[in-house]
């Protein structure tokens, strides 16, 4: 049976690399996006390929258009919460709204549309969270840092929540991949990242991808409530033993 895979954020970098992966395996990819021609985008290139796939525009702060989502997706076998948004300031400009507009973003519409969506998941549904490695450590975005520290609380609490009706939950921590929004930061500094990678080379949005595709397969069929690392080994530390 074909699955129901419903990415948000499928616009772009990680997002558009997960649907790709899954529209690959002969998954129905419904690409969530806030962007609308990005999604559109995505969804061309999959049927170009000969996958499957439709696009839909969703704002995932606002209520109604999570509900369209649910309304329009139908059965949800898969769900990747994919989109977020990510800000920089130092830790004296931070304002409380900064607080309140990424967690509104960045955890509360994974709440809201989880919610939404569960009692369409069938058992042996697969829900895919994204954290960050910045929950590490990391310095000038102490609100985006938490609001991904969150959802590893919240992967942890959906997991027990969803358990009986056999869905599973789990959450990605990337490291530093090589996306349209990482080479747009002000701060990105490529040469200085590859100083403390183990392996010598930035994550691809693939590598990210390929981690959510196995979490959401049957060989994962075990495994709920866990956080895994992509990373590199970045959150191993660095070669200083200080």
């Amino acid at each position: 049976m074909t699955r129901n895979v419903i990415i948000t954020g499928g616009g772009a970098g990680i997002g558009r690399a997960t649907a790709l992966a899954f529209a690959a395996q002969g998954d129905h990819v419904i690409i969530a996006e806030r962007d609308a021609t990005a999604g559109e985008s995505v969804a061309k290139e999959i049927k170009a390929s000969g996958g499957s796939a439709a696009a839909i525009r969703v704002d995932v702060t606002i209520p109604a258009d999570l509900d369209r989502l649910a309304e329009t997706a139908g059965r949800a076998d898969v769900l990747v919460n994919n989109a977020g948004i990510f800000g920089i300031k130092p830790f004296f400009d931070i304002v409380a709204d900064d607080f309140r507009r990424t967690y509104e973003v960045n955890v509360v519409s994974v709440f809201e549309l989880t919610r939404r969506l569960a009692p369409q998941m069938p058992e042996g549904a697969a829900i895919v969270n994204i954290s960050s490695r910045s929950i590490q450590g990391a310095m000038n975005y102490a609100h985006y840092i938490a609001s991904k520290s969150a959802i590893v609380g919240l992967t942890r609490a959906m997991a027990l929540e969803l358990a009986d009706r056999r869905i599973r939950v789990n959450a990605v921590s990337p490291g530093a991949i090589k996306t349209e929004m990482l080479a747009s930061r002000p701060d990105t500094d490529f040469a200085g990242m590859l100083k403390h990678q183990p392996l010598g080379r930035l994550g691809e949005p693939e590598d990210i991808a390929a981690s959510i595709v196995f979490l959401a397969s049957p060989g994962a069929s075990f495994i709920t409530g866990q956080l895994l690392a992509v990373d590199g080994g970045r959150s191993l530390g660095g070669p200083y033993g200080f």
